[in-house]
């Protein structure tokens, strides 16, 4: 085993850490909050990278390897936030602030309501296609921008064609919205039905039936021995060393343990859900990644000389006039991507991970294009739609969660053994 830091990746992260502190300073003159938006995409973006995090992975490493580490570190995700966001919430309500949606709300909102949406058809039909271009491409929005951070080549590929299908698929909601089936659906924010002490208690029962399944299913695969060790995935590197008794603290053990053994998922859960609070606390609104896309797809579009309706893009239109760097959540997903780098050279583990053939491209690609059409026309992913607005007490994310699950699940099953990320896993090929 490497003993010694490749110093080369060490002094390139910690000069990006110099650049980061620079950027940050220059967005201070800008907008006071952008700066806190930066942090908070880098704490998002190591914490992903440092654990092996992801959204994805809760239904890929569940489908794929029998164990349920990720998809119950996601659940406990799921019902940390949501505690802290039903203070939150109630407080603002009790001061007289109004859910998002509600005519009249005006500035003063319940903090995370922006992430209650009308569910109806798109929401399913963009929430399935979304689940299954993210088993395409191995990832979801967050995990694109942190996989690119890691230096992997897919993730490029994707996050192109990711973007460039994010304004049709925001264009054709809006669209269907405006038609008569668009507006067969409901809103729901629990809290205006079961108050906020109920949805809470709902929300937990929710999510514990679904800890209950995801042990039950475990506990099958594993008596069916399809079941694979949490930690069978680890590479060498980053596995805890073994305690040495001649080690200083100015060691390479030190180093190891601070910078390059692998967190685990509860580390992840933990640091990801203050983050999120801590977004939600500083901005009023929740984490959310695909909304930027959007906005970087019509800044794009927009120089090519494609032009953009008013009632489809307004606010997309006014946040590319006002520019990119005023941009919070633009600003946010930069930090994401920089703390996944950031992560992986301190681990002196950065290099550009390609090895994929041209028929595997091009699965990335149209796996992008899901991700992007379908994210937009359910009005978000795996964060915004779901995580932001189960933790927010909207009916949407249920659904959403339903949908994409179902994705990812058919998506698994036509893809395995024809994508190289998408290996037969062995319970399929004992029925085989």
């Amino acid at each position: 085993m490497q003993k010694s830091v490749k110093r080369s990746q060490t002094y390139l992260g910690l000069a990006l850490v110099i650049v980061l502190l620079v950027f940050g300073y220059y967005l201070s003159g800008l907008k006071a909050i952008l700066p806190l938006q930066l942090l908070a995409g880098v704490s998002f973006g190591y914490a992903l990278t440092r654990s092996r995090y992801g959204f994805a992975g809760g239904v890929k490493r569940l489908y794929m390897r029998g164990e349920a580490s990720l998809s119950k570190a996601l659940l406990l995700l799921f019902a940390f936030t949501s505690v802290v966001f039903a203070g939150i919430q109630w407080k603002a309500a009790s001061e007289g602030a109004l859910p998002a949606f509600v005519e009249g709300a005006g500035d003063f909102i319940i903090p995370g309501t922006q992430n209650v949406e009308f569910v109806n058809l798109a929401t399913l039909v963009g929430g399935f296609l979304f689940g299954v271009g993210m088993v395409m491409v191995g990832c979801c929005a967050s995990g694109t921008l942190s996989d690119l951070g890691e230096g992997r080549a897919r993730a490029l590929i994707s996050l192109i064609f990711f973007v460039l299908s994010a304004a049709p698929g925001q264009a054709a909601r809006a669209e269907f919205d405006r038609t008569a089936l668009g507006q067969v659906g409901f809103q729901l924010h629990l809290p205006q039905v079961f108050g906020y002490f109920g949805a809470l208690v709902l929300t937990l029962a929710l999510l514990a039936g679904l800890w209950w399944w995801v042990v039950n299913y475990e506990k099958k695969r594993k008596e069916d021995n399809t079941s694979l060790d949490p930690y069978g995935d680890w590479e060498e590197i980053e596995k805890p060393l073994e305690p040495s008794k001649t080690s200083s603290l100015f060691s390479y053990e030190t180093y190891h343990k601070l910078f390059i053994e692998r967190w685990t998922f509860f580390t992840g859960t933990v640091i990801i859900a203050l983050t999120a609070i801590f977004v939600l606390v500083t901005t009023e609104s929740p984490w959310g990644v695909t909304s930027p896309f959007v906005t970087w797809d019509v800044a794009f579009l927009q120089n090519l000389g494609v032009e953009f309706s008013e009632a489809n893009f307004g606010s997309y239109l006014e946040k590319v006039e006002r520019g990119l760097l005023l941009d919070g959540p633009t600003i946010r997903n930069i930090g994401l991507f920089a703390g996944s780098f950031l992560a992986f050279l301190l681990a002196n583990r950065f290099r550009i991970r390609s090895g994929f053939s041209f028929r595997d491209g091009i699965y990335y690609a149209i796996g992008g294009i899901l991700l992007g059409f379908g994210s937009r026309l359910a009005l978000g992913c795996n964060i915004g739609a779901l995580y932001s607005a189960i933790a927010s007490f909207s009916i949407s994310g249920w659904f959403f969660l339903i949908a994409a699950v179902a994705g990812g699940v058919v998506g698994l099953k036509i893809f395995q053994g024809k994508i190289n990320i998408i290996p037969i896993p062995i319970h399929c090929e004992r029925e085989q």
